[in-house]
């Protein structure tokens, strides 16, 4: 399913239960006042109706890679139609995935491998002042010529409740919404600082050594995508920039 959807419109009761179940969940992930979720841009975006959000096969198949690769390329081309708060919220129906009680390293490795074979299905060139090796510390995913942040969350997290979702979901925004936030520095470092103080207070365990700024001399993107639950961190990056035939 590679059609972008919004949680208010009139499509929402073709969904299966299934998928509405997701949709619930995240809704109600991102509204509780209680226990509010560390990220407060993705609130806004939630509590403002900026989302957009899509539905995909079992994260390990092609055609879940396939779909990923069509959702990215339709919310790419009207992304900035939908406010400043904007991300894509895409949704793995893992149940096979979870009857195989696969851990959160075992996640790692289906995550990058989706990201490698979503990124054969892209059929624009990789932008000239992105590099492509994640080793840099200016690569960031990119498809469609678009510069996007990843965020991974997977049902196997437990210390880390803010990557914790009932199956694996992908959180997807674009590079210029994260520089629109940062154009206005004081505001940004004050939410910035709220979100860590949010972060200790939804999590179980410290905040993750590898959360850190774009463009950081001493930050490797690609470690933000998908946290570890015990705090550890990868030695290398497995995504690779495969080509279709």
């Amino acid at each position: 399913m590679t059609t972008l959807l919004d949680i208010h419109n009139s499509e929402n009761h073709r969904l299966t239960s299934w998928q509405k179940e997701m949709l619930q969940c995240f809704h109600s992930k991102l509204s509780d006042q209680k226990s509010k979720f560390p990220c407060i841009p993705a609130t806004a975006g939630h509590a403002l109706a900026q989302l957009r959000y899509g539905f995909a096969d079992n994260p390990a198949t092609e055609d879940a890679a396939k779909q990923l690769a069509g959702l990215l390329a339709s919310y790419g081309k009207s992304s900035r139609e939908f406010g400043s708060y904007t991300s894509l919220i895409v949704f793995f129906d893992t149940t096979k995935l979870q009857e195989l009680h696969l851990d959160v390293p075992d996640y790692f490795q289906v995550f990058w491998e989706l990201l490698s074979k979503a990124a054969a299905y892209d059929t624009s060139n990789w932008p000239a002042h992105i590099p492509e090796d994640p080793k840099e510390m200016l690569w960031e995913y990119c498809f469609g010529e678009e510069k996007y942040f990843m965020y991974c969350a997977t049902p196997s997290h437990q210390a880390k409740k803010s990557r914790n979702f009932p199956c694996m979901m992908l959180a997807i925004t674009p590079r210029w919404v994260l520089e629109e936030f940062q154009s206005k520095p004081k505001p940004a470092a004050a939410i910035k600082k709220k979100i860590r103080q949010r972060i200790r207070a939804y999590d179980s365990n410290e905040i993750h050594p590898d959360l850190n700024d774009y463009g950081n001399r001493d930050n490797l993107e690609w470690k933000q995508y998908f946290l570890h639950d015990d705090n550890t961190s990868p030695a290398r990056c497995p995504f690779h920039r495969r080509k279709q035939d």
